[in-house]
């Protein structure tokens, strides 16, 4: 049958072929999986240009996990070419973020109030209003910034770390970093000085922590005097609280953005940034029409 290709989701694969054998065709190129802090990913590995899609997904089981997984593979068919998963990495990869704004925008929200997006560019996929709200309050929590360099776990946060140290008016860094795939790291090398410094990780999350940790060492190895991290997510999945308990952190700055009352009973470096304060200015200023970017260089009392 020209110009069909038929896709199986991951809850009933053995479906799926059956449907292929019977129509007389190879089941669609997929990989459909969860990021360690289970974080839905697809990838289609064909072209479907042109292409009649069917996509063969069940209606049970983990049935919230299984409908994301459906729209995030008819958005990566839908546009064809398109992992983190917010911007084009690789063909027909699908931008889900783009997905998400859509899904709430659709529901019927007026304003989104975010706290430290993954990519700012995310704030363009949405057709209302978005503040995006940062928590990085290194004054208040580490004694002995003004010594310090600001520093990116990655190239991809270089912008954060630059805007951070401009307001603290300190040297930043950033690690340059080779990632073979998705939560595994290759080589890593400092670029900047931090010899003799207080070296601050600047970064959105802590998900897996393999990079965050092997950067701590890294900068260690390069002479740095302390190194601490502020990371505004902390998810902590997979072997992140034995990785940050092995690691040479002075400590772990994270926000209530996700509880953490678990997280700190088996891991003693890690220490919570309330962020109600800024939800609750960045809600009354909204409700009042008052400016709401205030809040970009300022923390509420």
């Amino acid at each position: 049958m020209p110009n069909i290709k038929i896709f199986s989701g991951s809850c009933h694969p053995d479906l799926s072929q059956k449907i292929a054998d019977r129509v007389g065709l190879e089941l669609g190129k997929v990989v459909t999986k969860k990021f360690s802090h289970q974080e839905t990913c697809v990838e289609i590995g064909e072209s479907v240009r042109g292409e009649d899609i069917y996509i063969a997904q069940r209606g049970c089981g983990e049935i919230n996990d299984n409908l994301m997984e459906l729209l995030i593979m008819i958005n990566a068919c839908k546009i064809a070419s398109a992992s983190r998963q917010d911007k084009k990495g690789k063909s027909r990869a699908p931008i889900s973020a783009k997905l998400v704004a859509n899904m709430l925008s659709v529901v019927g929200a007026d304003h989104i109030i975010t706290m430290d997006l993954h990519a700012s560019q995310i704030q363009g996929f949405f057709d209302i209003p978005v503040d995006n709200l940062y928590a990085e309050w290194i004054q208040e929590n580490i004694s002995k910034w003004r010594n310090c360099t600001i520093v990116s776990p990655d190239a991809g946060g270089a912008k954060r770390v630059t805007s951070v140290a401009d307001q603290l008016k300190v040297d930043f860094a950033l690690i340059h970093k080779e990632r073979k795939k998705a939560n595994e790291v290759g080589r890593m090398v400092p670029v900047g000085d931090v010899k003799d410094r207080v070296a601050i990780l600047v970064d959105d999350m802590a998900a897996a922590c393999g990079t965050v940790c092997h950067a701590a060492d890294k900068l260690l190895s390069a002479a740095a005097s302390r190194v601490y991290a502020i990371l505004t997510h902390g998810i902590f999945s997979g072997p992140a609280i034995s990785r940050t308990n092995s690691a040479c952190f002075e400590a772990v700055l994270v926000t209530n953005t996700i509880p953490q009352e678990d997280q700190m009973k088996h891991c003693s470096k890690i220490q919570v940034i309330d962020i109600s304060m800024i939800l609750a200015e960045a809600i009354r200023r909204t409700h009042n029409g008052e400016s709401v970017s205030y809040l970009f260089s300022h923390v509420p009392l």
